[in-house]
């Protein structure tokens, strides 16, 4: 009869304790889940706030980036007195893909969309400069590449560098 005592006992104890456990649990329910997403709500304005100044530059240095991209700010920079059509090309190639490398790590903090127009102008810079030399006679000089350049940018009704600065721009905007 001992075991038979024991095992009643027993089983009441355990249903009283699921029961009192199965109570507990309702009760406290909504409260850690509260706590949890409050916590969770915590962590990500944290890393929004952490991830906002370095999205910001990330924008600045494109917009340099763009800046620095745009042939006449190019022949500015590059170009010296008596220099070769072949050889400022050279110099502006090696320029334009320097300064891509140096922001390309920027990519991770703008929208794909961006990062592809900025790539996009990049490449079709390069590409302008390349079919205006390739326009040329071997001998000329960098001042004829330059004119050459800079009058395909005027008969070009919307400024691509511009273009891309505007869509930068919104961009940043939209963090805010």
């Amino acid at each position: 009869m001992n075991l038979e005592y024991f095992i009643t006992h027993a089983a009441i104890l355990a249903v009283g304790g699921t029961i009192t456990f199965a109570v507990a649990y309702y009760f406290v329910k909504n409260d850690t889940q509260r706590y949890f997403n409050l916590k969770s709500f915590e962590a990500r304005h944290a890393e929004r706030a952490h991830l906002l100044p370095l999205r910001l530059q990330a924008h600045e240095r494109l917009i340099v980036f763009i800046e620095r991209l745009n042939p006449p700010n190019l022949f500015l920079r590059l170009y010296q007195q008596g220099i070769s059509a072949a050889v400022l090309q050279s110099l502006i190639l090696t320029e334009i893909r320097s300064e891509y490398q140096h922001n390309v790590t920027q990519q991770l903090y703008i929208n794909s969309e961006s990062w592809n127009v900025i790539r996009k102008l990049k490449d079709d810079t390069i590409a302008m400069v390349n079919n205006a030399t390739s326009g040329l006679p071997a001998e000329a000089s960098g001042a004829e590449l330059s004119k050459k350049v800079l009058q395909h940018m005027a008969e070009i009704t919307d400024n691509p560098y511009d273009l891309t600065q505007e869509l930068i721009k919104r961009d940043i905007h939209q963090l805010f």
